[in-house]
């Protein structure tokens, strides 16, 4: 693992985005890009879908619309290793490959925003899919492109830049399209969302190329090895700990991400507005979120890397009995209000947690794939189960789903006290070795 506290900087915040305004400009609206697609696909989507009237175990199968974003470590090595037809003979390979699934992603807005998921569902399930694997290609492309188009002592600056920008885009894609669809309907607030992707579009035009994208492509045997050799090369650095390190970062979001699957029909089923939903979860969340964002930082520092990540499974999982509370307790505003926060607080907060984690894991030989692999690995295991989340409420009811998404962290919270327990006893065991 890496040391996760980074040396102080000497130069300020402002300096330093003054020196660079063209790379670090690039990076905070690309970074909003990518923010946009995810939760069209289906989270903001679900409100779409229960207005029209989908069945609510539909509902949570169409969770799985977001796939392509767990296994985008399977094609993340291709466009790593591959030039993008047309566009990186112009813009190089990380920019081209952007430029690319910007389009797609465009085009894929543009299809959900024409389609009536009430009489023809099977249209907006396709361009839903299809929305999906541009979104998660445009995660991968942007990430490549921030990791290689600054210098070294620039890269932390470039990922809270592109962080941010990220946030903003969550907002927008779910406060904004929310507010939209109030107003003026769901097909103008997904025509509104593609335009805006015209942003991201422009940055990637005027973004400065990485020497990398430059430089001959790297010989490699085929294509297998390209793909399995990052995951080999995990697997011999972690030695006897990798499969309960992967076990960990497989279920530390399992629960959220069932929860979070069935937020959204919660809502809506205490006949919650567009506009009531927007202003709590996303606009007031946003804040909340940032919230938890800095206090992860804190703790991680403070207490250190596992006994953080035990803190976060504990925190990520209890937070659902608040949600299990609101569906119990009404429809009151107020009360609304403060479930969504405690569950906003501690999803930011362990999530946090859970990119620091992932990024300690990573070779800087494979930083991509496999941090790619990770981060389709913490999603996968809780999309799977969330499929089968409105099946489940059909039999138990809100409240009771709720409760059973929070016991299922307990599991996951006992891997992570044995593992800081087994990291204590190591450390103890090198420090005896050392003394005299």
């Amino acid at each position: 693992m890496v040391d996760i506290v980074a040396p102080r900087n000497k130069t300020s915040l402002l300096e330093q985005l003054t020196q660079d305004p063209r790379r670090f400009g690039a990076a905070i609206v690309l970074g909003f890009s990518t923010g946009l697609p995810f939760l069209l696909v289906y989270s903001t989507q679900s409100a779409w879908l229960y207005e029209a009237k989908v069945p609510i175990e539909t509902i949570g199968l169409l969770s799985e619309m977001t796939l392509a974003y767990k296994f985008k470590w399977v094609w993340a090595p291709f466009l790593d290793e591959h030039d993008a037809p047309i566009f990186s003979r112009f813009l190089g390979r990380r920019r081209g490959w952007i430029v690319v699934s910007q389009i797609a992603t465009i085009i894929g807005l543009v299809g959900v925003a024409m389609g009536d998921p009430a009489n023809w569902l099977a249209w907006t399930i396709a361009f839903s899919f299809a929305l999906g694997i541009a979104g998660a290609t445009q995660d991968i492309t942007v990430d490549g492109w921030r990791i290689t188009a600054a210098p070294q002592n620039k890269l932390a600056m470039m990922t809270s830049i592109t962080e941010i920008g990220y946030r903003v885009g969550t907002l927008v894609a779910g406060a904004g399209a929310l507010y939209l669809a109030y107003f003026y309907g769901w097909r103008v607030a997904y025509l509104a969302m593609a335009a805006i992707m015209l942003f991201g579009l422009t940055a990637a035009l005027v973004a400065p190329e990485p020497p990398s994208d430059l430089a001959p492509h790297r010989e490699r045997p085929g294509f297998v090895f390209t793909i399995t050799e990052p995951i080999k090369e995990l697997f011999r650095r972690l030695g006897p700990m990798a499969v309960p390190i992967l076990l960990l970062v497989g279920g530390f979001r399992m629960p959220g991400y069932v929860s979070s699957a069935m937020a959204m029909p919660l809502f809506k089923s205490l006949h919650f507005s567009e506009a009531d939903i927007a202003t709590i979860t996303k606009v007031f969340g946003f804040w909340i979120a940032l919230g938890g964002t800095f206090l992860a930082g804190i703790v991680v520092r403070k207490f250190g890397m596992m006994k953080s990540v035990l803190i976060g499974t504990i925190a990520g999982s209890a937070s659902h009995l608040s949600l299990a509370w609101l569906a119990a307790h009404g429809q009151d505003f107020t009360d609304f209000a403060l479930a969504v926060s405690i569950d906003g607080f501690a999803y930011a907060f362990a999530q946090v947690v859970l990119i620091i984690y992932m990024s300690s894991l990573v070779s800087n030989e494979f930083a991509m794939s496999q941090y790619a692999l990770l981060t389709s690995l913490c999603a996968l295991p809780g999309s799977f189960l969330a499929g089968a989340s409105g099946f489940i409420i059909k039999h138990t009811g809100f409240e009771m789903f709720f409760v059973w998404t929070s016991l299922m962290g307990i599991p996951v919270a006992l891997l992570a006290l044995w593992m800081w327990r087994k990291e204590r006893a190591v450390r103890g065991d090198a420090y005896a070795a050392a003394r005299p």
